[in-house]
């Protein structure tokens, strides 16, 4: 499955997602290693095996297995550390943010891709998971490396647009109402 089969795939009330599924497939913005990579991180946020599965083809053209891998790393530390810094940040007992996190997270150091493009894809996964305290760790080593802030609001609006359609597959598979 590929991004066209997906936009195939969205009920008609979904059509807003499908013109959005268009605009980034057409989008050439982002460096295409950024891009593919972020979109795949990004659907394997989403959680939804077939969403997955059509940016991992679509990615598999465009990507070395080292950036589909980092990729795949990139959604999978942040699937721990959302949770994790969540809590420390929703947590009422400041006690937990003097605590060690105790979480190995040594691809953040060595992804295998260049710096910027691990991070970007770490904060749009961080934006679909909503952990604040991620977003701005990750924001702020992307700024500090030049990164605009065009380049940032274009990574979430892919995360949310990627996010969408995770959502409007699984509505459309909902009972219909009489």
């Amino acid at each position: 499955m590929s991004i066209d089969s997906l936009k195939a795939q969205l009920p008609d009330f979904a059509k807003d997602v499908r013109l959005n599924l268009g605009s980034i497939a057409n989008d050439d913005s982002l460096k295409e290693q950024t891009k593919y990579g972020l979109l795949l991180a990004c659907a394997l946020a989403s959680r939804n095996a077939e969403v997955a599965a059509a940016f991992d083809r679509e990615a598999a053209s465009h990507l070395t297995p080292e950036a589909r891998d980092a990729a795949r790393a990139a959604a999978t530390i942040m699937g721990m550390n959302n949770v994790y810094y969540r809590f420390v940040h929703l947590a009422s007992n400041p006690v937990y943010k003097t605590m060690p996190a105790k979480l190995r997270m040594g691809v953040i150091g060595s992804p295998g891709v260049p710096k910027t493009d691990f991070e970007l894809w770490c904060l749009a996964v961080s934006a679909i998971n909503g952990c604040g305290m991620c977003i701005d760790a990750h924001e702020k080593v992307l700024a500090d490396a030049g990164v605009t802030q065009e380049v940032i609001q274009t990574a979430v609006r892919y995360a949310a647009i990627v996010q969408s359609a995770a959502i409007a597959l699984e509505a459309a598979q909902l009972p219909a109402y009489a």
